[in-house]
């Protein structure tokens, strides 16, 4: 946070130049705080919801943990993503309450208790893609959504899904995760009336183009309301389940 820029605000709301409204309205929009490197955005939480999360691939380690201590000064909820083993290390020696999920490749480290809300359901076609899933599982949880799991249930043995098809519909939103042919999200957005969000996986043989096929199959899903997320994007789809499950709990 830039302190000049603070301390000329609360002065002006201070002297009544200005309301409550319109200083936290510029709050939303203070500069970042410059590492050189990085712009560590402290005022995300304010705008979003929740804080900056570090994307950890093609970051060094010595980047990684100097952006976590800056952000953990601020007191919240951290959440890193595409943590190597030896970067989640360092992470959890910054604090004990550290937790390296390692499926997920996330390090999570939470101060206060979160009480989770509504009911997000991550399913996947196949184990293979459960790596994606628990990011999305991961993220979802410590926006603070609850969250269950279906995995496993993919195309290949359909019954698998079509018994579960009470559960599907209780759901709130479902996350669909899969790689190969990438058929499941559109079975599942032909079995509810739900929002789904579909996550092609790079898992599969050599015609699956390293998850292209999948995207092009959730892209052109004949089901209604599917929308579909980037490649291995599980971050992504944890934040999106999250917002659209939160506006449950507004109704």
């Amino acid at each position: 946070m830039n302190q000049d820029l603070l301390t000329r605000l609360l002065k002006d709301l201070r002297a009544g130049k200005l309301d409550v409204a319109e200083a936290v309205e510029r709050l939303r929009t203070l500069p970042s705080e410059d590492l050189g490197f990085a712009s560590v955005d402290h005022h995300r939480s304010i705008r979003q919801g929740f804080p900056e999360v570090i994307f950890c691939e093609g970051k060094t380690k010595a980047q990684t943990l100097a952006i976590a201590r800056r952000l953990l000064q601020n007191g919240g909820t951290l959440l890193a993503t595409r943590v190597e083993p030896e970067v989640a290390r360092g992470l959890i020696r910054l604090d004990r309450r550290a937790t390296y999920h390692e499926l997920a490749r996330c390090v999570v480290i939470q101060r206060r208790n979160t009480t989770l809300k509504g009911d997000v359901l991550v399913v996947t076609a196949g184990t293979a893609d459960i790596p994606v899933a628990e990011e999305t599982r991961v993220t979802a949880e410590v926006m603070g959504s609850r969250v269950d799991v279906l995995y496993d249930v993919g195309v290949a043995g359909i019954h698998r899904v079509l018994r579960r098809h009470g559960r599907l519909l209780e759901a709130r939103v479902l996350v669909v995760v899969a790689g190969m042919d990438g058929v499941l999200p559109s079975v599942v957005g032909g079995l509810v009336d739900r929002p789904v969000i579909a996550v092609p996986t790079s898992r599969g043989y050599g015609a699956s183009f390293g998850g292209l096929a999948a995207l092009l199959t959730m892209l052109n899903s004949c089901a209604s309301g599917v929308g579909v997320m980037n490649i291995d994007n599980g971050f992504g789809a944890g934040c999106l389940a999250h917002r659209i499950n939160m506006l449950g709990e507004a109704v």
